[in-house]
């Protein structure tokens, strides 16, 4: 299993931009890089922007290593239609965003390891894998006492964003259905993602 060593907040410091939207980034008091330097920018090449782009879209999503996210490249581009929305289509449909998504914890990365500890359901069967492809029209649930953990009640009363429109909360219950899978434009990115320059990153 992948683990982020770093600071979690590191990577915002690093692209100088709030990836998850939170309120105690970092980056809301330093939009530069950490270092000696860090306030000592220069113009990126197209070849730096397209890379900033991946490493934008892949850190949102919190523990997926390189190798995942090229694996995750490969079937969008494999599949008939627009291999960026692919992208995030195949993305969002992770369960750890779907989670994340339902707001039932305050993080991608404690998405992951809230699934990992096996208080999640698909469909009524147990799933303790962070990347299973959820489909359309399958019931997502927090399982058991999981129900009453203070960071899950912490993070449905949080403000900081939304349960998007292609998950449908079960109102009094913390169980969604997932009912389509999304479009760039439909997903709820606190910043800018740029797809299709990730698409023209690993077609170099």
């Amino acid at each position: 299993m992948s683990k982020r060593v770093e600071s979690k907040f590191k990577i915002n410091r690093r692209l100088g931009e709030n990836l998850w939207g939170r309120a105690k980034s970092p980056v809301n008091k330093r939009d530069y890089p950490p270092g000696q330097h860090g306030q000592k920018r220069k113009k990126p090449s197209d070849y730096g922007v397209q890379l900033m782009a991946k490493q934008r879209l892949k850190g949102y999503y919190g523990n997926i290593t390189e190798k995942q996210f090229l694996r995750t490249y490969a079937e969008a581009n494999r599949r008939r239609g627009d291999t960026s929305e692919n992208l995030i289509g195949l993305l969002e449909r992770r369960l750890d965003a779907v989670v994340y998504r339902m707001k039932v914890v305050p993080t991608p990365f404690a998405a992951r390891q809230f699934i990992s500890h096996g208080h999640i359901a698909v469909n009524g069967r147990r799933v303790t894998i962070p990347s299973y492809q959820v489909k359309v029209g399958d019931v997502i649930e927090v399982r058991g006492k999981a129900k009453d953990f203070p960071f899950v009640q912490e993070a449905l009363q949080s403000s900081e964003r939304e349960v998007p429109d292609y998950i449908q909360m079960e109102e009094g219950k913390l169980r969604a259905t997932f009912t389509r899978v999304p479009l760039l434009a439909d997903v709820p990115y606190p910043v800018r993602m740029e797809p299709n320059l990730v698409v023209e990153y690993y077609s170099r």
